[in-house]
């Protein structure tokens, strides 16, 4: 393989920076709206969080050592190649491109849709969209909402084919406005805002029809898709300045903090109403402000909430194309995915079908499938990535870390057989969702075995 062109210019802050801004976006903005009507009561709303940090923290000290073994881009598809062969990493980067990075993105997007529609509501999810075809189950609509979000897309994919230190330089700034403005919104929330304590004591009624237990394993998927981004820096390693030692700290670092967050911005959006006002609101932190400062200072946190939604737009069409870039170099994917621009170095070609990806997504997708659809997907790949630490493990010149290697093999083994029960759970319980996401999984499959089959890899 020849040396990659791209540069090691993510310091610390940058990469634990990527990591923050993919975790606290799209899911702690608007899960909450489908946890307090499935869940019912504070205790399991706020509960699920902490049991999602568990699971978050174990898997990125499990990546730790994967990404410090194998400090180059891609993430899990370079780990299941090097574990289960070329087929596997193949299909984890055809389903990364679509429920990894742009599935996410569409979901991103069309939140920032959902905020903006306290200020414009025609750009809400319920306002009316024009049906432009319809193929069975597959429709295409196109509304004030899915118009708003395609833009979005747009914009931050043509950002994106510039240089990676210019892009991580937005990032950074991005970050710090959406850290500034949770800080506040958690301060001046609890300190002044309007809310009641009382509602912590105060249930809702059920939405679901399931028996709680179930439905918590299942909103455990939504909790994953909240948590995930806390792997995210692997996916940049090859640019990672000193990987050995970056990667371990800003993965681990950036999961805490995120995880100190969501708990609290739980809390507070229960401070703010009672569950049963927060069920089936997607603008979550919108509804919240509303009730704790008034309509005025409300849409001064709604305009923030949106800023914060577009820094994880940013941050994930900054990632995803290094994974399929990593692909097209060692010839496990479309050659011209490979492709780096001559003056900006960024995987130019990789960034465009990204973004045409995503708002195809956003057209025919609605906001709750695309959560399952992610979700499920996501859940079954990190748990095969965390099984290779087991063939891994094996090599004579392997580099464990110290917190997986204690009580080993509990801290792997925890976070596969957890991974194992969500699954069980979620295909005995959403079929149909868990179909698109098997089909998907299926259609890498056949790609692989049509293309790669006939485009060979050459020998070094």
């Amino acid at each position: 393989m020849t040396d990659s062109p791209l540069v090691r210019r993510i310091g610390f802050v940058s990469a634990t920076a990527i990591v923050v801004s993919n975790m606290i976006g799209t899911g702690i903005f608007t899960i909450p709206a489908f946890l307090a009507g499935d869940l019912g009561t504070p205790t399991l709303v706020i509960g699920i969080w902490f049991v999602g940090a568990a699971i978050a923290v174990i898997g990125a000290l499990c990546y730790s050592e994967l990404g410090v073994n194998f400090p180059r881009s891609g993430g899990e598809y370079i780990y299941l190649t090097e574990a289960w062969g070329p087929a596997w990493g193949f299909i984890d980067g055809w389903v990364t491109f679509f429920a990894g990075f742009s599935a996410p993105i569409a979901v991103a997007a069309l939140a920032i849709s959902a905020y903006l529609a306290y200020f414009f509501p025609l750009l809400g999810q319920e306002a009316a969209a024009t049906s432009l075809l319809s193929l069975g189950s597959l429709t295409i609509q196109l509304g004030g909402a899915q118009l708003t979000a395609c833009a979005v897309v747009v914009i931050f994919t043509v950002l994106n084919v510039f240089n990676v230190s210019r892009v991580a330089a937005l990032q950074n700034v991005l970050t710090a406005v959406k850290l500034l403005v949770l800080l506040a919104f958690l301060v001046i929330g609890f300190s002044v805002g309007d809310g009641g304590w009382d509602h912590f004591s105060q249930a809702a009624q059920r939405g679901s029809s399931l028996p709680v237990g179930a439905q918590f394993a299942i909103s455990l998927v939504f909790i994953y898709l909240g948590y995930s981004g806390w792997n995210a820096a692997v996916y940049v390693a090859e640019e990672i300045r000193e990987p050995e030692k970056t990667l371990p700290r800003a993965l681990l670092c950036g999961t805490l903090l995120v995880a100190v967050f969501f708990v609290a911005l739980n809390c507070l959006y229960i401070y703010a109403n009672p569950l049963e006002q927060m069920a089936g609101k997607l603008a979550v932190g919108a509804t919240a402000s509303a009730a704790l400062f008034g309509p005025g200072a409300a849409g001064f946190f709604a305009a923030a909430m949106t800023a914060s939604l577009l820094a994880t737009v940013n941050a994930m069409c900054l990632i995803g194309p290094r994974v399929y870039y990593a692909m097209a170099r060692n010839r496990a994917f479309l050659a011209i995915a490979g492709k780096t621009h001559p003056k900006w170095k960024s995987p130019w070609v990789a960034v465009l079908a990204q973004g045409a990806c995503c708002c195809l997504l956003i057209l025919t997708g609605t906001f709750e499938t695309l959560l399952y659809y992610i979700g499920f997907t996501l859940n079954l790949f990190s748990a095969l990535s965390v099984l290779a630490l087991f063939r891994f493990r094996r090599r004579p010149d392997w580099k464990p870390i110290g917190w997986v290697s204690f009580a080993y093999p509990t801290v792997p083994a925890l976070y596969i057989g957890v991974n194992l029960l969500i699954f069980s759970y979620f295909v005995s319980n959403k079929p149909q969702e868990a179909t698109w996401a098997l089909l998907t999984i299926l259609a890498g499959a056949v790609a692989y075995h049509f293309y790669l089959k006939t485009h060979p890899a050459d020998p070094d």
